[in-house]
């Protein structure tokens, strides 16, 4: 398990990142619950860069397995650009950890604990461009997840990474932040999913 003295695995490959294409809302991949990732192979850090670089480009600070198709429980993260509008908080055996060496975070098998206090907030997804919406979710999340390297790891997060982590780990189990909406929201977004339906199937 890391503690504050043990560096952080960075995603390294030979082949230079690629930018990979992102599924829309109506895609089969979105539903799917993903495998478990048994080893980091070569091609798992490869597929953690080319999704990171995917990711940066589409200004997105979260980014699932099944958002670039892959029915894997694997996902990137990196909320260093909104750290100042939506403060964030890593802790690792009750020590609080300097986000910049822990940043961008690419967890795999990772296993989520809620804790009591939610909040409401606006969520935006790679997946639904242009579309928002107010979702409840837990303050503060304890994590369990395999790094690049195969070691395992256990820290609470809160503020924007405990959010953006419970996003995507959603993802990981087929579940999308419109699931998470109340009912009104939804029905105000029913004809701009429905056009994201239609774009996904052409």
């Amino acid at each position: 398990m890391p503690n504050a003295k043990v560096r952080i695995l960075k995603p390294q490959s030979a082949i230079p990142p690629m930018l990979l294409r992102i599924v829309q809302y109506g895609h089969p991949a979105l539903r799917v619950k993903g495998r478990r990732v048994g080893r980091a192979d070569d091609r798992i850090r490869q597929l953690s860069a080319d999704m990171l670089e995917t990711m940066y480009d589409a200004h997105g600070l979260g980014l699932a397995a099944q958002q670039v198709g892959e029915a894997l429980r694997m996902t990137v993260i990196d909320v260093l650009p909104l750290l100042k509008e939506r403060p964030s908080t890593l802790t690792v055996g009750g020590e609080e950890q300097d986000l910049e060496k822990w940043m961008p975070l690419t967890l795999l098998n990772p296993e989520v604990t809620l804790q009591e206090d939610r909040d409401v907030a606006s969520e935006g997804c790679l997946s639904f461009p242009d579309i928002n919406g107010d979702v409840v979710r837990s303050t503060k999340v304890r994590v369990k997840a395999d790094l690049l390297d195969g070691r395992a790891v256990e820290f609470e997060a809160t503020g924007m990474l405990a959010r953006a982590i419970q996003h995507e780990v959603d993802h990981l189990n087929g579940v999308l932040f419109i699931d998470r909406m109340n009912s009104a929201t939804r029905a105000s977004l029913k004809g701009r999913l429905k056009r994201l339906q239609r774009e996904s199937e052409e």
